[in-house]
């Protein structure tokens, strides 16, 4: 399972972007609104990864610091020149870079910067999940063979 392609995890799902003067405020609706924890803020014109946001820098670098949310743009409160993988590389490259790294969020970026999806270390229980359901319906199927 890790050795399948990140393009593999991520195709057919959806993503956030915003551009970076928006205001925190208007991001963290957008976010609620589509029940998503991250996204990923590019330029205006091109679509190329600046940053990644997550409801943790808005919590931490905005309402901790006593920033007003309203006023207060994205640029401010995202991760600049995140670290990102390209979509043919395995997950589980994915998952070492998160490690490492300590983030739980890693884009997927095309050669020219445009990003076209996030893993997220929540996908590696998605994976184990599977595994698991296979090998109990093996089991299931020995239980009736014996």
């Amino acid at each position: 399972m890790p050795n399948r392609a990140a393009i593999k995890i991520i195709q057919n799902r959806h993503f956030l972007t915003t551009t970076p003067e928006k205001s925190v405020r208007a991001v963290a609706a957008h976010m609620r609104d589509n029940n998503d924890s991250v996204v990923l803020v590019v330029t205006p014109e091109e679509g190329k990864l600046l940053g990644i946001c997550t409801e943790r820098d808005l919590a931490f670098k905005v309402l901790a610091a006593g920033l007003d949310p309203a006023s207060t743009p994205v640029e401010a409160a995202m991760t600049a020149n995140p670290q990102t993988i390209s979509p043919e590389k395995p997950f589980g490259h994915a998952l070492h870079i998160m490690h490492e790294g300590g983030f739980r969020h890693l884009p997927v970026v095309l050669p020219d910067g445009r990003p076209i999806g996030v893993l997220s270390s929540r996908d590696a229980l998605g994976l184990e999940a599977l595994h698991f359901f296979k090998e109990l319906d093996q089991k299931e199927v020995l239980t009736e063979i014996l």
